[in-house]
Order: structure tokens, then sequence, then C-alpha cells
């Protein structure tokens, strides 16, 4: 009863004056996790029977960041999408409050780096060993959730497989760290958008290009191009053909030769898988 309690606590404030001091008494810190290179820090904390995950901005935009974080999530709940349950404000930073996924990201965006995507040990070295129909029921899941994200009205912006969560025991994928996701259309006003090059559509590249729906299908295909391979290289493709026909219609260079929606991406791919 003292668990629940203390747990309600966690969910029921809505502003203290500094994050980190309230957290340490309310519960246990188990974990923190500073060294991502997207300017923010977070925390697990256990708080009576339960663990939270509690992400707090430390550098200069990353709190525009946890923003655009909070709107995707009021807008969105899918059972693959790790729900954000609450929000606390604070003088530094807005602390976002998830429940913990007990998986490992597939790949971390640390600073050092962490283990090569390449590596037997890493999540994705691992993950990409796992049987082939669990990878694919990945993939539906994934896709899925972002038929969601598109019928509210968002486009995805720094899609890569450190957004991708993967409890090993489970079988279970969990998406997360949504935070530049944002309503589309829209217009690239710097140089480029953030995100990694691996799953980047050409036009997130480019000053004053459009994306919108199109280029979420071409972060999507990548994704499906990289987790059905064996490796990085790309040379180990464990689809069928009708499915690289599929990666290959969806990252085409020009949006207008892409799927011209998740929607339909995700109907081809139940037609081809």
């Amino acid at each position: 009863m003292y668990g629940l309690l203390v747990t309600e606590a966690l969910l029921d404030v809505d502003a203290v004056d500094e994050i980190v001091p309230w957290l340490h008494g309310i519960g246990r810190v188990f974990a923190v996790f500073d060294q991502q290179d997207s300017g923010c820090v977070s925390y697990g904390v256990a708080v009576g029977d339960e663990r939270w995950f509690v992400k707090t901005a430390a550098a200069e935009g990353a709190t525009a960041s946890l923003r655009r974080a909070i709107t995707v999530h009021r807008a969105v709940q899918h059972r693959a999408i790790v729900p954000l349950r609450h929000v606390i404000e604070s003088a530094a930073t807005p602390a976002l409050v998830y429940p913990w996924f007990p998986g490992e990201v597939l790949y971390a965006a640390t600073t050092p780096r962490t283990l090569a995507r390449s590596d037997p040990a890493s999540a994705m070295a691992r993950f990409r060993r796992e049987p082939l129909h669990v990878v694919v029921a990945v993939l539906d899941e994934i896709l899925d959730a972002h038929v969601a994200i598109e019928r509210a009205g968002f486009v995805a912006v720094d899609f890569y497989d450190g957004c991708i969560m993967f409890d090993f025991a489970a079988q279970r994928v969990g998406l997360c760290d949504l935070d530049e996701y944002r309503p589309g259309p829209f217009t690239v006003e710097g140089e480029r958008l953030p995100g990694s090059t691996r799953y980047m559509a050409p036009e997130e590249l480019r000053r004053g290009a459009t994306i919108d729906t199109r280029t979420t299908v071409f972060n999507l295909g990548r994704a499906i191009r990289l987790l059905l391979d064996s490796g990085d290289e790309e040379r180990a493709w464990r689809g069928t053909p009708a499915q690289l026909d599929l990666v290959a219609r969806a990252t085409s260079t020009e949006p207008s030769s892409r799927h011209p929606s998740v929607h339909e991406l995700a109907a081809e791919w139940r037609a081809v898988r």
C-alpha cells in the first residue's frame, strides 16, 4: 500500500523546485543516462514497487525537444509506443515520466560511443540473430505505430534504431525518443534536420525542402532494410524479393516515387510479408 501511495504522489505532483533532488527524495535512482548526444539526461527511478524513466533537458535546445515529445504523446497512443504518463515542471527543465520499459535500445547514441552495431554482443547484432518471424513482427508493430502517428498529423524526424527498444525476454518492441516528431508537412529551416544519415531521406538534408509523410515512408523503408539484414553492410538480406522491392520503392530518392502514405506502405507490407 505504501508503494502505491508513493507512486501516486509521483504522478500527482505537477511542479517542483529541482528535479534531481526531488527524485532522490521520492525514490531510489538506480540509473543515470548522462552520456546522450541529445542534450538530455534521464534517470531510472524505483518508486515503491514500480520503476520509471524520467527524462530531463540538460543542454540548450533539449527543452524544445521535450516540449515536442509532450505534444506527440498527447496526440498519439499505441501499444508499441512507450507512453508518457506525466510531466513535472521545474525552473530548469520539464521532467517527462514514462513507465520503465524492460528492454534494450538497439543502438545507444552516447558520447563516447557504445558497442558498434556489428559487435556480436550489441543489442542490434543480437536482435538480427532473432528468428525471422520475430523481426517481421517487430516491423509490423513499428509500421502500425507510424500509421497512428500519421493519422494524428505528425511526421517522423530523427527516427533510427536508437528509437527502437526490444525486450528480448518478452519478444516485445517499444518505441521511445520521439522528441523531434512534428506536425507535417513543414519546411526545413536550417541546413538539415537532426538524425542518422543511415535513415534520413535526401530532403531532410536540404534547406527549404518539404518534409511530409513521404519522408516518414523513406525512414521506415530504411528501418525495414536495416533490421531485415544480418549486418550493417546490407549484403545479407533475410527478407523476400517482394519485400526488397517494397524497400526500393519506399526509399526512392524522389518523394513522388515513394508510397504516398505510411498507411499504403503498411498495406503493401502486409500483402508481401
